[in-house]
């Protein structure tokens, strides 16, 4: 398939002059706090804190990429036919339940869980799918139980959250998929 016919499967970029919400509250929250050092701490403090952030955003910067190219990919590399057919509006149950079990399984961070769930809604997946899958990755992963959970909390009470944190994604799947379509977009009945 030539690139371009790949491409255009891809939604357009936002555009660069409009300033997203979320992200202006996160500066002002940020520059407030960044000022509020300042005056309370001085120069040096400050100075050391940028320094800091510097350093964490250099490392994670690479996983930030590389969760968006794994996103990118996706939309490329699985069919869009697949992903209807398995996590798609006609999947029912049985496609909440695929994305609760992927999302469960599936070891990286929210630098690539969020991209990747991007994709599959790109692809094809209902938010369903795509609400369970992200619930499942953050109540349930077992990668972060077995390496985190396990040897801090022992057996017993992991082996309780994730028997109470089973029924969630399913739930969550299901009533994602009961809001009517103009309510979870606005705008969307519009179109």
């Amino acid at each position: 398939m030539p690139l371009g016919a790949l491409l255009g499967a891809m939604p357009a970029p936002r555009s660069a002059r409009r300033i997203d919400p979320s992200f202006a509250i996160i500066l002002l929250i940020s520059l407030g706090s960044a000022l509020a050092v300042l005056a309370r701490e001085g120069v040096d403090v400050a100075m050391e804190v940028l320094r800091r952030d510097a350093v964490l955003f250099l490392e994670v910067l690479p996983k930030v990429l590389a969760g968006t190219l794994i996103g990118a990919l996706v939309r490329i590399l699985v069919p869009r036919a697949a992903v209807r057919r398995l996590i798609g509006e006609g999947s029912g149950v049985t496609g909440i339940l695929v994305a609760t079990l992927a999302g469960a399984l599936f070891p990286g961070g929210p630098f690539t869980i969020f991209p990747l769930a991007a994709a599959f809604l790109i692809a094809g997946a209902d938010r369903g799918a795509a609400v369970a899958f992200i619930t499942s990755w953050l109540l349930l992963g077992f990668n972060r139980a077995l390496v985190w959970e396990l040897p801090f909390l022992g057996p017993d009470l992991v082996g309780l959250r994730l028997l109470f944190s089973l029924p969630m994604p399913l739930a969550a799947g299901l009533m994602a998929r009961a809001v009517p379509a103009r309510l979870a977009h606005p705008g969307a009945a519009a179109a």
